[in-house]
């Protein structure tokens, strides 16, 4: 019994040992197998692994280049943005200065004035007009009333037009440095009150009344700033039609412009009229002289008909009343048989009517 068993456990034991030997060998083969499969998986995956690497490298040094290009030209930015920042403030900093004189120069009424005549004279010389041809400055009004314009406009025909430019701005100035609205209020109404006052003075001088010339009716008054014409006509614009009805007009740059806009037209027509005038005149004495000549030319050829019908006269009616005496002695001379010596009395009749024939014809030739 228990020798049975011993073989029979046995038997399992060499049976479980000839299974482990076979799952080993089985086991050895397919690690060799799987070994080999890593093996040559890792190679191709380190290939691939530094392929990429590579690929990742260049992709980092060309993201490098870009990132150090664009840190070069931000900085240059940069650069540029704080030197305009800079030059804005210098800016700034000049306009504020130029600001500030230039208030200090306008609360002077006399320096407004220049700088309104200033003004006048680039817009005038920028619409075209040429001084002391169609415009003049501060030249008295011709006449016995004291006057003196700032400018006088040269129109067609001898007319003029007057124009001044001394404004009142003092209160216009405190009005915009105010800082509460009573201030403001005050200022506005005192400059309102100044412009009347300065229309009312204009009038009175009565520009076109004083001068001995022909003149326009209405006195230009220049705004030498479109901000304060438009001032004018937003807070009071009843002023303007006031000043129309005293003849005055108050024009601004641009309104100015325009103004010599029409006057340059009118001039550069009536330059044109005149020429034309001119060219009548002359074509007038033209067609005079023409009439004359007509008249030479037409006595002239009466003549030579005259002179042309006695020569046919003569070469005709006379010529044969001279040939029939002359043919009779011919005819006589040859009956008698008488010679003559001499080429002129050799030749027969014919012939010599033949030669006078042919003088004729080449004087009459000549006549024609």
């Amino acid at each position: 019994m228990n020798t049975a068993l011993t073989v029979a456990v046995t038997a399992i034991v060499v049976l479980l040992v000839c299974l482990v030997l076979m799952s080993r060998q089985q086991l050895g083969t397919q690690s060799a197998t799987a070994t080999a499969d890593l093996s040559a998986k890792k190679d191709i995956i380190d290939a691939r692994l530094g392929q990429i690497q590579t690929e990742v490298r260049s992709d980092i040094d060309r993201l490098v280049s870009i990132i150090s290009q664009l840190g070069d030209a931000t900085s240059q930015r940069f650069g540029q943005v704080d030197q305009s920042l800079r030059d804005h403030v210098e800016i700034t900093r000049r306009l504020s200065s130029t600001t500030q004189s230039l208030g200090e120069a306008l609360a002077s009424p006399n320096n407004r004035g220049q700088w309104g005549e200033r003004m006048a004279e680039d817009i005038i010389r920028s619409a075209g007009l040429i001084e002391h041809k169609q415009y003049l400055k501060r030249t008295a009004v011709a006449g016995a009333e004291q006057g003196i314009p700032d400018f006088t406009f040269l129109l067609p025909k001898g007319h003029v037009l007057f124009m001044d430019v001394k404004f009142p701005m003092a209160a216009y100035l405190r009005y915009l440095d105010a800082e509460t609205d009573i201030e403001r209020s005050t200022h506005r109404a005192t400059f309102l009150r100044d412009v009347r006052m300065r229309v009312k003075e204009l009038a009175k001088r009565e520009y076109a009344l004083a001068d001995t010339r022909p003149a326009v009716d209405n006195v230009l008054l220049f705004v030498p700033n479109e901000t304060l014409s438009a001032f004018i006509h937003e807070t009071d614009p009843d002023l303007i039609d006031e000043a129309m009805k005293q003849h005055v007009v108050i024009c601004s740059p641009l309104t100015l412009f325009a103004f010599l806009g029409v006057i340059r037209q009118a001039f550069d027509n009536f330059m044109i009229e005149q020429t034309s005038h001119e060219m009548l005149q002359i074509l007038g004495q033209f067609g005079q002289q023409w009439t004359k000549y007509s008249q030479a030319v037409d006595k002239v050829k009466r003549q030579f008909d005259t002179v042309a019908s006695s020569f046919h006269e003569l070469a005709g009616t006379r010529r044969r009343a001279l040939e029939r005496p002359l043919k009779d002695l011919e005819a006589l001379r040859l009956n008698r048989g008488v010679t003559v010596e001499g080429e002129l009395f050799g030749t027969t009749v014919l012939e010599i009517d033949e030669h006078i024939d042919e003088h004729i014809d080449e004087h009459i030739d000549e006549l024609a």
